[in-house]
């Protein structure tokens, strides 16, 4: 049973229900890395943020939230969307706190950082992980999300939200994401 057709490439694949894989289909997707792709992850203990963004028109556009279990994402999952896409960057937020001073969510989100870059390297997937601060972006995402009329409860999720507004902020300044081996590891 097909659940959907993704078409890249000009090549249509039929995807199968659930994510499984019998007819090697994803395998025969072969996408190519897209220089002008980044994948912005608003990281979180309980949830993961995500937006899609592109580096030529600058604009980054909510793609989804992931379950996290204690910090750590299926990985094999987060994998695979950057292998689908073609993903070339990975931009994770720093949760600093106000005076820039680091946080234990702050160690977490570099761990995972460096975590993601060396299971990228592992794959031989030539992909760039950097983090950039993220402070505030979840009060502006929550913010924009109550004025669009997009939630309708406090609680409701905003983390691919503030994904977008990370990859904004990297848009109006590259310079501001930061190589992980510069960060100091406490």
């Amino acid at each position: 049973m097909v659940d959907s057709t993704l078409i890249t490439d000009n090549k249509a694949v039929e995807l199968p229900v659930n994510g499984a894989d019998d007819s090697g289909a994803l395998a025969a997707l072969e996408v190519q890395p897209k220089d002008h792709l980044i994948l912005g992850l608003d990281y979180g203990v309980k949830k993961m943020g995500m937006a899609l963004g592109n580096s030529v028109t600058e604009t980054a556009r909510a793609f989804d939230i992931l379950a996290m279990n204690n910090g750590q994402p299926d990985w094999d999952n987060l994998i695979g969307i950057i292998k689908t896409w073609g993903v070339t960057q990975v931009i994770v937020g720093l949760p600093l706190n106000m005076d820039g001073s680091r946080s234990m969510l702050s160690r977490r989100a570099h761990k995972f950082a460096r975590r993601l870059a060396h299971r990228l390297m592992e794959q031989h997937m030539p992909v760039v992980v950097r983090m950039c601060d993220e402070r505030l972006t979840s009060v502006a995402a929550r913010e924009i999300a109550w004025d669009n009329g997009w939630i309708d409860d406090e609680r409701d999720a905003i983390d691919d939200i503030s994904a977008c507004i990370l990859l904004s902020t990297y848009f109006s300044d590259p310079n501001s994401a930061m190589a992980i081996d510069t960060i100091k590891a406490d």
